[in-house]
């Protein structure tokens, strides 16, 4: 059964293109800094969002049209399978990435839950066989249940706990047979609405422990993904403990965790944090644990998490500088945890949407490319910075300077003089390469 009959597979036509179903910057196979754009994006689509998503909000129900909608239960969930392996095809997606309930319903137990995700597990493998659509990343839900009101590997509750771990379990289970590059850990309620009810270190080392056992897990199944966290500030609990790269790397030291995690970052998760992109992945990436993304953007007159599709060109450029600075994100990718707007109902507004965002990020990666060759920041930077190449400076950057050397040489030199950091003149020449023929 086709579920997009009116749309073909998206091509790339280039930028002068006026078909509104066509890539306009987006070229896979093209070359950009020795390798080709899909090598360099590793574009996956987001299940959730894509497949399960009904355009509900707070204040409004269902207003997503979809052709799979008459469908109820396993035949649900298998009729989305079906779906989603045509929208890959369709948009020539990589990968994909999905939790763990968005593929199959839950039962009345865990058993019986598990039965429904060996159902459609199966069913996405045989669709794998034939596709080059691969997994990406694949997680658990563990915060849409009542039973994690309070946490999963948080939770004040031990049977809680305890179920948060067989589900963890069963999660790397289908990870290792779909093949998944990567697992994500996502801490949808591992936070704390109030310190009065809380021990907060005892639930700080009981999510630890839980880290330290899929390691342990992984390793027994030969499941050999990198994983992931990925951080949130706030949503659904007040202050989550993953708040942050920063947070996120003290939890990983504290507790012996850094040697075997990365991170997966969201752009939407850096507004809430008050933090740019930028800040969070060049964080990331100087402490050696960018891993991947997930692509979207926030509207920063909401304070929640909006999940908008990528369309700033400014972010998807400073994103595309880390990244490739980093040398590129390894096993990782770019996922769209994006979602269309709740007034976007039609199915072709899912093409429009991933069009839109992989153009984006197709454009970033060509202006990060040229402003890398070009050495556009680097200069001005090692300009800015050049006093410690030598003197007393040089002695600094070697762990040579105590005090005594710099009061002495404090003491013997004119006052210092800084110059202009030109921050106007940067972000002239940013948009010069962003508004270039390119």
């Amino acid at each position: 059964m086709a579920y997009f009959k009116e749309i073909s597979t998206i091509a790339y036509e280039g930028k002068h293109s006026t078909n509104p179903l066509a890539f306009k910057y987006y070229n896979p196979e093209e070359v950009v800094a020795g390798k080709t754009m899909e090598e360099h994006l590793r574009f996956a689509i987001s299940y959730w969002h894509t497949f399960t998503g009904e355009g509900t909000d707070p204040f409004g129900g269902k207003t997503a049209i979809r052709s799979w909608d008459h469908f109820s239960g396993l035949d649900l969930a298998k009729a989305r399978v079906e779906a989603s392996f045509e929208f890959y095809e369709k948009v020539n997606a990589p990968f994909f990435c999905f939790h763990d309930r968005d593929i199959a319903p839950e039962g009345e137990t865990l058993r019986e839950t598990n039965k429904n995700l060996d159902v459609i597990v199966a069913m996405i493998k045989d669709y794998m066989k034939t596709s080059k659509t691969k997994l990406l990343w694949n997680t658990a839900n563990m915060f849409n249940n009542a039973r994690f009101t309070h946490g999963a590997g948080t939770a004040c509750n031990a049977a809680v706990y305890a179920y948060a771990g067989a589900q963890l379990k069963k999660s790397l289970e289908i990870g290792k047979e779909l093949g998944a590059q990567n697992y994500v850990f996502w801490g949808g309620r591992e936070g704390y609405e109030t310190l009065l009810n809380t021990d907060m270190e005892l639930e700080l080392d009981n999510l630890a422990k839980l880290y330290h056992m899929a390691i342990a897990y992984a390793k027994e199944i030969g499941f050999d993904a990198q994983f992931l966290i990925e951080p949130k500030p706030k949503e659904p609990t007040k202050h989550q403990y993953d708040f942050d790269v920063a947070t996120v790397l003290a939890f990983l030291q504290k507790y012996g965790l850094k040697d075997h995690f990365k991170l997966n970052l969201e752009a939407n998760h850096a507004t809430l944090a008050g933090h740019t992109f930028e800040h969070e992945l060049r964080v990331a990436r100087i402490n050696g644990v960018l891993g991947s993304l997930d692509a979207n953007q926030g509207d920063l007159l909401l304070g929640w998490d909006t999940d908008e599709f990528p369309q700033d060109l400014y972010a998807t450029t400073l994103t595309m500088y880390e990244v490739l600075k980093n040398g590129g994100l390894g096993k990782g990718g770019v996922n769209f945890d994006a979602k269309v707007r709740r007034g976007s109902f039609e199915p072709d507004d899912l093409f429009y949407a991933h069009i839109a965002g992989m153009d984006s990020y197709a454009k970033g990666l060509k202006v990060a490319a040229k402003l890398i060759e070009d050495r556009a920041f680097d200069q001005v930077i090692e300009h800015r910075y050049r006093s410690f190449k030598e003197g007393i400076g040089k002695e600094i950057v070697e762990g040579r300077a105590t005090l005594h050397t710099l009061e002495q040489y404090a003491l013997e030199n004119t006052p210092p003089k800084n110059e202009s950091g030109r921050l106007e003149l940067l972000r002239s020449v940013l948009n010069q390469y962003i508004l270039g023929d390119l």
